[in-house]
Order: structure tokens, then sequence, then C-alpha cells
């Protein structure tokens, strides 16, 4: 069955895109070259933050070696490059996601703060009491706490789409949950707490059905699904830079343009205004109204170049890679005493959350650690999920496409030490 299994996500590696170079990958990853207390850094915990490539990097240092300048406002030659820099990486942006147009990518620090202006800008204003927002119980605390707000500020209601003993969306309850007083529905497109890849474009339809936008939280699926938001035909998706394999503070929205243009600013300040008197202010067109004050010049020209070195490596080929991963991790971890695998879809990303009988999973974090392998352990920022299998924590390994299968087997010898130890 393993054997089987492995063969068959290579055979879809090797179909789509011929063998996969991971020691070339690694290359392009200073931090992975370390050690940590004596040994080979193993780094899985890419659901946290992604590692960044050399190029990455290097665009960053090279923005203030040679074009620190701010954007938009100056005429000089500084100013001029930056704000080309700045804006063509929104043009990347569009082209990953596939937006219609570069007008509907608004950069934000993350997909939290993404989340936070949809709720404030285009859902406040619509919001009555007793209307309802659909979200899953598989969300993170991003996707719950900025309804629980709005739902305090105009006295709608939070609905919660229950999940089945696998970590999947039961669609049927979520079909009934929807009615007319929905107003917006959204869903995390991967889980970072079990992997689970949501039906998102069934999500969608069945919203769009009784005239619901839907919001995509795409901070899990980005770095490792190709996103296409015309065909999901969402009417919002978040990202963030940091797990895209680019700079920390930078996010993205992605908004349709007749969304965007109806939406009040969510901020007030420099650069998203027209003009300014003590009687009246002109608000800047889309995007730049959602942008206020002096952005994060930086990071979105760092995730310009993070981008450009993803979609290099094509999302295809690293879907496949990571599947193979995946795949092997199950079966290796499958073998040690007592551990029990949460989140068990049949559709699922890069993630292994788990437990150990008997031992907590800041023990086994901590064992783990001192082994140089870096996991994440806790509640991963979505206690209800958590509280919906009866868990306080899980211990969660993360891949991305820069991991390889022995990486994994130092994993699971390091997880079978744990067992020694607290057996």
């Amino acid at each position: 069955m393993k054997a089987t299994k492995e063969m068959a996500a290579r055979d879809r590696l090797g179909e789509r895109h011929g063998p996969f170079d991971v020691e070339r990958i690694r290359a392009d990853f200073p931090v992975l070259r370390q050690q940590v207390y004596g040994k080979p850094l193993v780094y899985l915990d890419s659901a946290a933050t992604s590692q960044k490539p050399q190029v990455v990097i290097d665009t960053v240092a090279q923005y203030y070696l040679a074009e620190n300048a701010n954007v938009h406002r100056g005429i000089h030659f500084l100013s001029e490059q930056a704000t080309r820099a700045f804006e063509g990486a929104r043009g990347k942006v569009a082209r990953f996601l596939n937006a219609s147009e570069a007008r509907e990518i608004i950069f934000v620090r993350g997909a939290t703060e993404g989340i936070n202006l949809v709720a404030q800008s285009y859902a406040k204003g619509r919001l009555r009491a007793g209307d309802e927002i659909v979200i899953s119980a598989m969300e993170h605390h991003s996707n719950i706490v900025p309804w629980q707000i709005l739902c305090e500020q105009t006295g709608a209601v939070l609905r919660v789409i229950p999940i089945n003993d696998d970590g999947e969306l039961l669609v049927d309850d979520y079909g009934a949950l929807l009615g007319p007083r929905t107003k917006l529905v959204s869903v995390v497109h991967v889980s970072n707490a079990l992997g689970t890849i949501n039906p998102v474009k069934q999500i969608v339809e069945m919203a769009h059905s009784r005239e619901v936008a839907v919001l995509i939280d795409g901070a899990q699926a980005a770095p490792h699904l190709a996103v296409d938001v015309q065909a999901l035909d969402c009417d919002f998706y978040v990202l963030s830079g940091h797990k895209v394999f680019g700079p920390t503070g930078v996010g993205v929205v992605y908004g349709k343009a007749h969304h965007l243009e109806a939406m009040p600013p969510y901020q007030g300040g420099g650069d998203m205004i027209l003009s300014v008197t003590f009687e009246k202010t002109l608000y800047n067109v889309v995007p730049f109204k959602f942008e206020a004050g002096t952005p994060h010049i930086e990071g979105v020209i760092g995730l310009g170049a993070a981008i450009d070195y993803v979609t290099g490596i094509g999302l295809d080929t690293i879907d496949a890679y990571e599947h193979e991963l995946l795949v092997h991790a199950a079966d290796a971890l499958s073998g040690i005493k007592g551990i029990r695998v949460i989140g068990t879809a049949k559709e699922k990303a890069s993630i292994l959350s788990f437990v150990l009988d008997g031992v907590h999973a800041h023990d086994i974090g901590t064992v783990l650690d001192q082994e140089g392998i870096a996991i994440r352990t806790g509640h991963h920022c979505a206690q209800p999920v958590l509280q919906r299998f009866g868990l306080p924590a899980t211990a969660r390994a993360s891949l991305a496409f820069y991991n390889t299968r022995e990486e994994i087997d130092a994993l699971a010898r390091a997880l079978h030490k744990v067992v020694e130890l607290f057996g």
C-alpha cells in the first residue's frame, strides 16, 4: 500500500513536470544550511511562516541599497524607480491570482488585516440586526474574531458550518445555513490546523445562488495551490506574503472591482486621497483608496520577487511534489506507537497535525527541537477546531517544496525517541 501510494504520487509529478530537483531548490534558501544543537536544521513549520529564497533577500536588500524612496509621490529618479517596482509587484500578484486587472489587488499587512478590511469596509454597512455571517468550524482566529467584532457592532449573528471526524466541511449543512438573512460567507481555503482543502468553488457557487458574497482566506492555500480567482468567482480572496516565501508584514486583498469601487476607505491618511480641505476630502481611486500612508514598500517588492520565484517553479509542480512528501510522511508516521493524526480529509495539503498518547504536544516539540527539528505545537490560532476534536493542542509538521523525504524520516526517528522517553 505504501509503495503504491508513493509511486502514484511520483508518477503524478513526473508526468507533469519531470524530476523535481529538491537539492537545487534547497540551495536557494540560505537558512536551511545551518545546524541547530549540532544537528542539521529540519524546518517543518512553513505553515507558520515560510523560509525565504536568496532572490527575495537580495531584492529587499537592493531596494535599500539603491532604490530607497517613497512611492507615488515623487518625481525624482529614486521615487519613480521605487514606484515602478512597487506597482510592478501589484501586476505580478494580479497574474498570480488571475485577477481581471491590477487595481483589484490591495496591499495590506497580511491576511488578518485583509479580513478586517473586508469586514469593516464591505460588510459593516450592509448588515442589520439579525443578519447572518457564515464561517466554518475550522477557521483560524483571524477569520473568526473580526466577524465577532462586526456582530457586536451591528447585531448580526455568526453561523458555523460543522465538520466531520475527518476534518471535512459538511456541505449539506452549509447549504441549510444559507438563508434570507445570510449576507456574507467567509471560509478558509486550506485549514492551517488540519490541512483540509475545502471545496471553495462549490462554496462560492452555493452562496452566489442566494446572492451572497464570499471571502476566501487563502493564507495557507496560496503557497501550495494554483489560485484562479476568476474561476472561483469569489468576491474577495486574502493571502499573506510571508506564507508565500516573501517578507513578513505584507499581504494582499483581492476584491472584485465593483465591490471595491462601492466600499468606503478602511483607513484615512496620505496617498488614499485626491484632495483634502477642512470642509471635504475626495478619496483616491481603487486600489489606492485602501492604502493609506507609506506602504511596506520593500515588503511588496520582495513579495513580487517571491511570486516570480514560485511561478518559475510552477504551482502544479509544487503541489505534486508536496503531495508525494505528504504521502511519505503519513506512511512514516503511521508506524509510531500511540500516534493519531488529526485531519484526514480526502483532499489535503501538506500539513500533518498529530497527538501521541500520554505525551503533551509541547513535550513533543521540545524533544524534536533538541534533534534540530522545528515543528509547531499548540492550538495554531484555531482553538475551536481543536475543541471539536476534544484537544487542547496538537503537534504540527507543515511541509514545503524545500523539504525532503530524508527530513521526514528524521522526524519519524525523533518521534520514536519521544515515545521511548515518555512511554
